[in-house]
């Protein structure tokens, strides 16, 4: 523990010598919608936090709905007296923050590792499936790829418009893959490149995808999921920091457009033994295609962690390569686990079916758990899409179906644990009923 504290206070003293100019961090953590909430300190503070003063923030700011408000979900948040629940820093994440007018830095916080772990906390759930499968001797090697959107910084009357194009001004409204694209729109792109590095994440390609103004950019394999998962959290936050500097908005909103494709997150998984073996290619593939079985047997239950709202639903199904049956097959990007072509080594899965604003934390959970369950059963999987077409099996598409489906699944309760399983699923619930407690234009429209 003693070098524990002092490992922290290192790297707080060697930023403060590094930035001066800093004077306060935000420390922040990712709750259950997947958006961060947290506390600025004085940099004078952090200094005393890494060297072991208590870190405490309300453990039901985990529990916080997507517009911020808080739900009634079993006794919390309004029969628990609201307590504080501790934290402690993540190391080697204190970055400068270089998107904001004034200096800042920024570090990661969570209950995970703590004496008394928020059992709800995504980082904290994921922690416990990485653990349970290392015990397992399964060493996950994961990376994770996001696609957005970039608008114009001003709404028209709330609804988003096309980015301008930085050399002509006119708005980016061709869908396309074009590799000009880049080139238009290079400025800001650097810059997000270069600030997520910045931030510890590796960044490798970029790609201009099909919709207008859609970008699709990708992180380097790790063999340390938990930090995989930061990678993603972190990126999502300095993209959107860096698009309002350059005058646009960069949003991981699931489907923008109707008529566009929408965006999601596609997280690739290998798994390996203490030896360093991709057990996914042992016995000629055959585990492999137990892990798909798996994945596939739970994707219905885990519909609310990889569709987390109701803009989320309307990506499936729609335009291109977005499922609405569970399926895989190889070098299939139509397929909800898509086997890339890739030799004995590197194979793995590439799990496509997430919306690039879910939590990569509970994602990687999810995924990782069906994986898990699949090399547990040893099921056959049902015939990939290279071989037919029409094989899938349904999965829910509205989501109070698919809080259903998930809540009382076994596997889940028991490996992502009932407490998290009851308080995610309320959650999902009370924000999709709290999303229909207001009347649209369009109703007016058709029934006034």
């Amino acid at each position: 523990m003693k070098s524990h504290a002092s490992t922290l206070l290192a790297e707080v003293r060697t930023f403060r010598q590094n930035h001066p100019d800093v004077r306060y961090v935000d420390l922040i953590a990712l709750d259950i919608p997947g958006h961060f909430y947290g506390k600025r300190y004085p940099i004078e503070m952090l200094e005393k936090v890494a060297a072991g003063s208590p870190l405490k923030l309300p453990q039901n700011a985990v529990l916080l709905g997507v517009q911020g408000g808080l739900f009634k979900i079993g006794d919390y948040c309004f029969n628990d007296g609201d307590p504080d629940a501790n934290r402690r820093l993540v190391p080697g994440t204190l970055k400068p923050v270089s998107w904001e007018s004034q200096p800042l830095g920024q570090m990661l916080i969570t209950s995970d590792g703590t004496e008394a772990p928020i059992e709800f906390e995504p980082r904290e759930v994921l922690a416990k499936v990485l653990e349970r499968l290392q015990h397992k001797g399964i060493h996950p090697v994961v990376a994770f790829e996001l696609e957005f959107y970039l608008f114009d910084k001003k709404l028209d009357n709330g609804l988003p418009q096309f980015a301008r194009d930085p050399l002509s001004d006119d708005a980016d409204d061709q869908p396309n893959l074009h590799i000009e694209r880049l080139s238009r729109f290079s400025e800001v792109l650097d810059d997000m490149a270069q600030t997520a590095k910045d931030q510890g994440v590796d960044i490798t390609v970029i790609t201009a995808e099909i919709g207008p103004g859609q970008f699709e950019i990708n992180f380097g394999h790790l063999d340390d999921g938990m930090r995989a998962a930061d990678w993603a959290a972190l990126f999502c936050r300095s993209t959107r920091g860096v698009a309002l500097k350059h005058g646009y908005r960069a949003s991981f909103m699931a489907k923008p457009y109707l008529q566009y494709p929408g965006s999601g997150m596609h997280v690739h998984v290998s798994l390996y033994d203490g030896a360093g073996n991709n057990l996914l290619a042992a016995h000629q593939q055959q585990l492999l295609r137990h892990a798909v079985a798996g994945c596939l047997e739970l994707l219905p239950h885990c519909m609310p962690i990889f569709s987390p709202n109701h803009n989320a639903f309307r990506r499936l199904g729609a335009t291109v390569n977005a499922a609405t049956r569970a399926s895989w097959g190889f070098e299939d990007r139509d397929a909800c686990v898509r086997i890339p072509e890739s030799d004995p080594r590197n194979l793995r899965i590439e799990h496509r079916l997430a919306s690039a604003d879910a939590n990569p934390y509970l994602v990687l959970a999810a995924i990782l758990v069906g994986l898990e369950h699949g090399l547990e059963t040893k099921h056959e999987p049902i015939a990939p899409l290279n071989e037919d077409r029409s094989s899938g099996t349904d999965f829910p598409l509205e989501m109070l179906d698919a809080v259903r489906a998930m809540q009382h699944q076994p596997v889940l309760r028991d490996k992502l644990g009932a407490e998290f399983v009851d308080v995610y699923c309320e959650n999902k619930r009370q924000d999709h009923l709290a999303f229909q407690q207001e009347i649209h234009a369009r109703e007016y429209r058709w029934f006034l």
